[in-house]
């Protein structure tokens, strides 16, 4: 599924391996510590090798790590990219315990990275719905709206979000909220 905003900035929604997509950036589903996963976090290190590890060491030993809700940068070793942009999504307990603000901050933190290091496109996983648990339809929906408002802002930088799911089960509740939101947001404001 592609999406058109205005000034020919597009979201795409596609199913694959997100180490595998070329872009300027790749979103990483990262955990606090920034010491490596499984998930997506895994599979970035595995692919990036250990040149991302070497410096996500050096971030720990000057920051102790990565707060929920935040994200910070590295370089993208082997992988199809110029920076991995390692995203610390909450993990879900029953949505009254922030969840949906940090993950909310999360898609706007790699988006504002994005901007700061001239990223025209970016990979994002469906951050926090792995084993941190976050119900699909919920994360989504937050995804979807963070990077919708991000693109529709004339002066974003940003040409191309991807959103990279893991199956089609993923893809299809992706697609119906971008449809029904997304789609039909853009449409009113264009009239």
């Amino acid at each position: 599924m592609e999406i058109d905003f205005h000034h020919g900035k597009k979201l795409r929604l596609v199913v694959g391996d997100i180490t595998k997509i070329r872009v300027d950036a790749i979103v990483n589903a990262a955990n606090s510590g920034l010491r490596g996963g499984g998930g997506v976090d895994g599979a970035v290190h595995r692919a990036g090798g250990p040149a991302i590890m070497r410096e996500l060491d050096e971030i720990r030993a000057s920051s102790g790590g990565c707060p929920t809700g935040s994200a910070v940068v590295t370089r993208a070793g082997a992988l199809p990219a110029r920076y991995v942009f390692h995203a610390v999504g909450p993990i879900y307990h029953d949505g009254s315990h922030g969840e949906p603000e940090h993950l909310a901050n999360c898609y706007r933190k790699c988006l504002e990275l994005a901007e700061q290091h001239g990223v025209r496109s970016i990979s994002f996983p469906a951050i926090s719905t792995g084993v941190y648990g976050y119900p699909l339809q919920e994360a989504a929906e937050i995804a979807l709206e963070m990077i919708a408002s991000r693109l529709r802002h004339p002066d974003c930088p940003v040409q191309e979000v991807l959103l990279v799911l893991f199956d089609q089960g993923a893809y299809a509740v992706h697609a119906r909220i971008a449809s029904a939101r997304v789609t039909s947001s853009k449409t009113a404001e264009s009239l």
